[in-house]
Parts: structure tokens; sequence; C-alpha cells
């Protein structure tokens, strides 16, 4: 049943057309799994469906010989030095739509099928779930504060009060050194951010600049 469909006397045009198929709706699959509930672009999604058919249509043409699947390898290997880095999640679908690829192009198309299925089906469900979700939502806080304030301590019966955590992670001078910015990272008591939490750190930073948003993206890296 998961036998390959390439017969062993070489390709036929039946094998190559059922095995690009296969590859192009795993990756038109994978990409949708992708797009659901995750910030994307047209291009990326477009890569995703296509780079099944190209790596099955590289598997086929060094099948069976050794000194072209080098060749390809090293050349393979130059696109990890003109790619960014990109999030967990982002290396997981190209891997996934690789492994797609690579199944088809050995014949083994109901493999190919089954484990993108198998995949996307549980990223959907860890989607809808709150499977793995941390128990409190971080986010980054930056306090802006004058150089005559001693900051060591000075937010500490807020944080007490509104916080579950807070941390220290830098601090920086700005503005030719008159004023510090203080940029912590903190978990939230309440999911939502509280205008009384906003206005009792404008109170004590002398109605300075705050902002508070989500915790950078370089925390979803590998």
């Amino acid at each position: 049943m998961l036998n390959s469909i390439i017969p062993a006397s070489g390709l036929t045009l039946a094998s190559v057309l059922a095995s690009t198929l296969c590859a192009l709706l795993c990756g038109a699959f994978t990409a949708f799994v992708y797009s659901y509930k995750n910030a994307y672009t047209k291009s990326f999604a477009a890569s995703l469906v296509l780079m099944p058919v190209i790596v099955e249509a590289v598997i086929m043409l060094v099948s069976g010989n050794l000194g072209t699947g080098v060749a390809v390898m090293g050349a393979f290997s130059l696109v990890r030095f003109r790619s960014v880095p990109g999030s967990a999640r982002d290396m997981l679908f190209v891997f996934l739509a690789m492994a797609a690829g690579l199944a088809a192009g050995t014949g083994y198309v109901l493999l190919a099928a089954v484990v993108t299925l198998l995949v996307g089906a549980g990223m959907l469900i860890i989607d809808k779930t709150k499977l793995f979700e941390p128990k409190a939502r971080e986010r980054e806080i930056r306090i802006t504060i004058p150089e005559n304030l001693d900051y060591d301590g000075l937010f500490d019966d807020l944080f007490a009060k509104y916080l579950l955590k807070a941390e220290l992670v830098r601090v920086k001078t700005t503005n030719m050194g008159s004023l510090y910015e203080l940029s912590y990272r903190v978990a939230l008591r309440d999911e939502s951010v509280s205008k009384s939490f906003i206005d009792a750190l404008r109170c004590r930073n002398g109605n300075l600049g705050i902002v508070c948003g989500r915790v950078s993206t370089i925390h979803d890296e590998l």
C-alpha cells in the first residue's frame, strides 16, 4: 500500500504526473494550514505551494545518479546563506514542504499525502486549542523617566499590584542623556492592559512616554 508508484524500469509519464500532482496538492494544503491564524506574505505562501514540486523534480532527476546528487546537494546548501532567519513555525512548514516533495519524488505519494495531512491537522488542532500556550501573556513595556530619578525599585509597588512578574531587561539613555528608557518584560494579571496601570505609571514617570506591546518576535525563533 505504501510502495512507490515509480516502476523499477524507470520513470513513466503517468508516474511523473501522479507524483507532481501529489506534490502540488501537498504544497497547497501546507500553505493553507500555514496561513490559518498566521501573518504571512503572498510570496512565502506561493513558495510553500511550489517547493514540493521543485524538490520532487530534483529527486527524480538525481535518482540513481550519485554524482548528480552530490552536485545538487552542494547547490542547495548555498540557499542557506541567501535566506533570512525565520520563526520556528516558518521552518516547520518549509521542512514539511520539502518532506512532501522528497516523498513524491521517490514515488511514495500516499506517504506524502498522509504525512502532510497529519502534520497539518496537528497544527490546526494546536492553533484551535490552548495546548502549549504559556500560562501568562507576556508584554514588553518601555518607560521613559528623567535622568534625576533612580529607577531601582521605582515601580515595584505598581508592578506588584498589576503584574504577575516584571523583569528589567534593558536600560537605554535617550535625548542626549537627559532621559532613561527602561525596557521591562512583564506578565499581566489581566489579559488586557489596564488604563489605570498606564495612568499610575504616567504619574510616576512625570507623564513621559510609555510604550506597551507584544514581546519582540525574536522569541519565536528556534
